[in-house]
């Protein structure tokens, strides 16, 4: 994400953002959060197992079902933690539907790229990096995996708990076990 979204996202995230966009209309704060969360949305959406296209229908139906959220003047506090909530039900329904549960891992929805390598050498220690740390994340049982990702997103122990519907010490111990595997 570019630095130029990161205050405004940390905004939305404390929540100090939804005071000031109640005002607004329904449609443009959809817009908002849509130019916003789309792309870490996917990879969530992704990571979840659906194929690229899949992905893409879940977004859709998830920003839809928060226009006719803000449109019926539903809460709006908390609305990160609302949409990823969403996608993740969303998905887990889809993946059900498109392929009986199973998860696609090619490693492609979770590759990094490498930018500003100066040498071979540098190249070579993090590919290899980056696909030990894919095969332990991998690895992962899929709990640990999606809480992972849900805090890389920036998400609170305690909206990480509601969208996968877990205690929020499960959610401690899973990013704690995770988290001592990777490092």
């Amino acid at each position: 994400m570019p630095d130029a979204f990161a205050p405004l996202v940390e905004r939305i995230l404390s929540g100090e953002i939804d005071e000031a966009t109640s005002a607004r209309s329904p449609e443009d704060e959809v817009l908002n959060l849509h130019d916003l969360f789309r792309i870490r949305l996917l990879r969530y959406a992704a990571s979840l197992g659906l194929k690229p296209h899949d992905a893409e229908d879940v977004i859709q139906e998830v920003f839809l079902a928060l226009f006719k959220h803000l449109r019926a003047e539903r809460p709006r506090n908390n609305l990160p933690g609302w949409i990823f909530r969403v996608t993740h039900r969303l998905a887990l329904k889809r993946r059900v539907q498109s392929h009986g549960d199973e998860l696609i891992r090619d490693g492609r929805e979770h590759e990094l790229v490498a930018e500003d390598i100066f040498s071979p050498e540098d190249e070579v220690i993090f590919d290899e990096r980056q696909r030990r740390l894919r095969s332990i994340f991998l690895a992962l049982p899929e709990i640990d995996r999606l809480c992972l990702q849900l805090r890389s997103e920036g998400l609170k122990y305690r909206e990480i708990a509601s969208v996968l519907t877990i205690s929020l010490g499960s959610v401690h111990k899973s990013l704690s076990r995770s988290l001592s595997r990777l490092f």
